[in-house]
């Protein structure tokens, strides 16, 4: 399928939990990345998709925030990467980080990569709340 997302994460589930509306989903990328993900109890089942099925997570690179510095989130994802690309255009820049086997992309404001001193090759996180994946099977 193809989208406009820049981000599509593929991996295995390893873990869902159904709340009365909402299920949190656990789906492992690779050896060192597992992204979480909370949709609809009704969507994930409607999607047939049950633990150690293959899933994709979709990330708009614009739901991303990218910090040098390990924080203290309510975001269920953060993500530590290299920084392996930094485009800058007239106002936002999309900077991509190498996350275990995959690439993440993020669009940021210049004035944020200025304020950060984000740098190639520079070691960076990726931090998305849950509830910004979306999941296709």
């Amino acid at each position: 399928m193809k989208t406009s997302a820049r981000n599509e994460l593929t991996g295995k589930i390893t873990n869902i939990l159904d709340g009365a509306v909402m299920s949190e989903v656990k789906i492992t990328v690779s050896a060192d990345v597992t992204v979480s993900a909370t949709v609809t109890k009704e969507g994930i089942h409607s999607l047939g998709a049950k633990v150690n099925d293959n899933i994709t997570a979709i990330i708009k690179a614009s739901s991303i925030i990218i910090t040098k510095n390990l924080v203290k989130t309510t975001a269920r994802n953060v993500l530590k990467g290299k920084v392996v690309e930094l485009t800058k255009g007239a106002v936002n820049s999309e900077v991509k980080l190498s996350i275990g086997t995959g690439v993440i992309s993020a669009i940021i404001t210049n004035d944020a990569v200025e304020d950060l001193n984000i740098k190639v090759a520079e070691e960076a996180y990726a931090i998305f709340k849950a509830s910004s994946v979306i999941l296709i099977a």
